[in-house]
C-alpha cells in the first residue's frame, strides 16, 4: 500500500524543468520531471512498454532542448531513425511543452539480460538523429549526427558534443510497469568554457548516481535529489518552468493543409469521398471532419 501511495503522489506532482547551475556557474544544467507528460504521450499512442520508454526518453530530451530556446515562438524538432523496428520517433518542443509520435507504437521486445527494457534494440543505432531548430529566421538550423546506441540519452549527449561542440552529460529514464508509467525524469549537465578539469572529473564520478533517475524520483522529490547528487558543488536553481504534453493542431491548420494539396487533389477528394474527409493529427489523434461542402469551399 505504501508503494501505491508513492506512485499516486508522483502523478499529483506537476511536471517541471529546473534550470540550475553548479560550481559558481561553471556548469549549467537542466533537471526534468516528466511522469505525467510521458504518460499522456503513451496513452495517446497506445504504446507497448518498450516503445513507451523510447518515446518518453525522446520527449524529455526534446523538452530539454526546447527549454533552452530564447523566444516564445521558437521550436525544436528531433527525429530519431535508427533502423530498428520502431521506425521513426519525432518530437517537437517549445519552452514549456512537447509532443511526439512514433511510427510503430506496439512493438514488443524481450528484456535485456539485466532485466531492463531493450530500448536500444527497438530503436536501432544504424541511423541518425536530426535536430531542426526554428528560431523565427528565414531558414531553420538543421543538425545531424549518427546514433551512438539507440538508448536515446547517450545519443542526445553525442549530438551536443558532435554538432554543438558542447561537453554534455545526460540521463533520461522512464520506469514502466505494464501499461503504467510509474515515473520519468532527466538530467542534462554542460560545462562552460574555462571549467576546471577537477569539476569535470567530479561530475563524471557522480554520474552513476543519476543514471537510474526514473527509480530515484519515485522516492524523493527532484530538489532533494539535486542537493544529494551535487552536494559540495553549490547547486543553485535559477528557474522552474512547467512542462506538459500539448499539441498545437487546430481546424484552421488542417484547413491550410487541405488547401496546400491544390485544387486538383481537392477535386479528387470531393469526387471520391462522398461523405467528406477526416483528418487525424499524428501527435494527439484529434479528428477533424470536413464535409463535401467544406471541401468545396476550401477549393474555391
Amino acid at each position: 500500500m505504501k508503494y501505491m501511495s508513492e506512485i499516486k503522489e508522483l502523478y499529483n506532482r506537476v511536471d517541471q524543468i529546473y534550470h540550475i547551475t553548479l560550481a559558481d556557474g561553471m556548469v549549467r544544467g537542466l533537471l526534468l520531471t516528466g511522469t505525467n507528460t510521458v504518460a499522456q504521450g503513451a496513452a495517446i499512442h497506445n504504446t507497448s512498454p518498450v516503445v513507451t520508454a523510447a518515446l518518453g526518453r525522446t520527449l524529455m530530451g526534446t523538452a530539454m532542448m526546447g527549454a533552452m530556446l530564447k523566444g516564445d515562438e521558437q521550436s525544436v524538432t528531433v527525429t530519431i531513425n535508427g533502423g530498428g523496428p520502431i521506425g521513426r520517433i519525432v518530437c517537437v518542443a517549445d519552452k514549456e511543452s512537447v509532443r511526439g509520435l512514433v511510427d510503430v507504437p506496439n512493438i514488443e521486445m524481450p528484456l535485456r539480460p539485466d532485466g531492463k527494457l531493450n530500448v536500444g534494440m527497438v530503436v536501432g543505432k544504424d541511423g541518425r538523429m536530426t535536430v531542426v531548430r526554428d528560431l523565427g529566421m528565414k531558414s531553420p538550423y538543421i543538425g545531424q549526427t549518427n546514433l551512438l546506441s539507440g538508448e536515446i540519452a547517450e545519443d542526445f549527449a553525442g549530438y551536443y558534443v558532435q554538432s554543438e561542440q558542447t561537453p554534455t552529460l545526460q540521463a533520461l529514464g522512464v520506469l514502466v510497469s505494464g501499461e503504467t508509467v510509474l515515473s520519468a525524469g532527466g538530467v542534462l549537465l554542460q560545462t562552460m568554457p574555462g571549467c576546471p578539469d577537477s569539476i569535470i572529473t567530479e561530475l563524471e564520478l557522480r554520474s552513476p548516481l543519476f543514471y537510474d533517475i526514473s527509480r530515484e524520483i519515485c522516492y524523493e522529490p527532484m530538489e532533494d535529489l539535486m542537493h544529494k547528487w551535487f552536494d559540495g558543488l553549490k547547486p543553485v536553481i535559477l528557474e522552474r518552468t512547467p512542462l506538459s504534453y500539448r499539441c498545437n493542431c487546430s481546424r484552421s491548420r488542417m484547413e491550410k493543409a487541405l488547401i496546400a494539396l491544390g485544387k486538383e487533389e481537392l477535386t479528387s477528394m470531393i469526387e471520391d469521398e462522398v461523405e467528406g474527409a477526416e483528418l487525424i493529427c499524428h501527435f494527439c489523434k484529434t479528428k477533424y471532419n470536413f464535409s463535401q461542402e467544406d471541401l468545396m469551399a476550401l477549393r474555391g
